[in-house]
C-alpha cells in the first residue's frame, strides 16, 4: 500500500528536504496551484476575502470560516 498520488512529485520532495511532514507536503504539491514559479501570484493583500478563503479552504486550514481578511493572511503565511 502506497502513499497517495501526488500531483507534483518534485515539489512534494523538495519540501520533505526542507523538513515539511509527508501530509503538509502532500496537501500543498496536491493544490491547483502547485509547481508554479514563485513571484507570478499576487500578494496575499491584493487578494478578496474570498479568494484567500478558498486557498485557505484548500490547505484545510481550521477555523478559517471565522477568520476576518488579516486572520486568513497570517495562516495562510504560517501554514
Amino acid at each position: 500500500m502506497g502513499r497517495p498520488s501526488i500531483k507534483n512529485e518534485e515539489q512534494y520532495e523538495a519540501l520533505r528536504d526542507k523538513g515539511y511532514s509527508k501530509e503538509k507536503a502532500a496537501r500543498i504539491a496536491n493544490t491547483d496551484n502547485s509547481g508554479k514559479k514563485g513571484g507570478k501570484a499576487s500578494n496575499y493583500e491584493d487578494r478578496t476575502k474570498e479568494e484567500l478563503y478558498q486557498q485557505a479552504q484548500e490547505l484545510e486550514i481550521e477555523g478559517r470560516s471565522t477568520m476576518n481578511k488579516e486572520e486568513l493572511i497570517e495562516a495562510l503565511r504560517n501554514n
